[in-house]
């Protein structure tokens, strides 16, 4: 009996994280919304919450979810600001080993297409501040994929 408060506390916690993380899904829906207006953006949506715009489908070859690839971006958040870039020749990583958003985003490109993916906390860093990115986040990023290397 002594540990049913503790208990108490420990569902209570429990049942916060998951309000916040669906609080944070209505929030990043409406704020991914709200930008593809203000930007006059024609974007399509996955049945996960990503939303994605090609800009150039490509006519290479087309990655896998566990596809080495080679991708030049930019990530930025709502405001504008940047978080991350790489260089114009790209960086190579197995799709498997990013976040979710990239994992699902980067295949509905072909080798040599090019757009933007609009990511929601849920399919990037979550709910907790991550290297600098605070906390249910919508990422952006402009990306090219240059090559599918496997």
């Amino acid at each position: 009996m002594k540990f049913a408060p503790l208990f108490l506390l420990f569902l209570s916690l429990l049942s916060c994280n998951s309000k916040e993380q669906t609080d944070f899904l209505a929030k990043n829906e409406t704020e991914i919304i709200q930008y593809l207006s203000d930007n006059d953006l024609n974007a399509q949506r996955t049945s996960s919450g990503l939303y994605y715009i090609i800009e150039d489908q490509g006519n290479g070859a087309r990655p896998t979810a566990s596809s080495n690839v080679t991708v030049a971006y930019k990530g930025y958040f709502l405001d504008g600001s940047v978080f991350d870039e790489s260089s114009s020749a790209g960086v190579s990583f197995n799709l498997n080993q990013v976040i979710p958003g990239w994992t699902e985003g980067i295949p509905l490109f072909q080798e040599g297409g090019n757009g933007m993916l609009l990511v929601p906390s849920h399919l990037g860093y979550g709910s907790s501040n991550n290297r600098g990115i605070p906390g249910g986040s919508v990422l952006l990023f402009d990306i090219e994929l240059i090559a599918v290397n496997d």
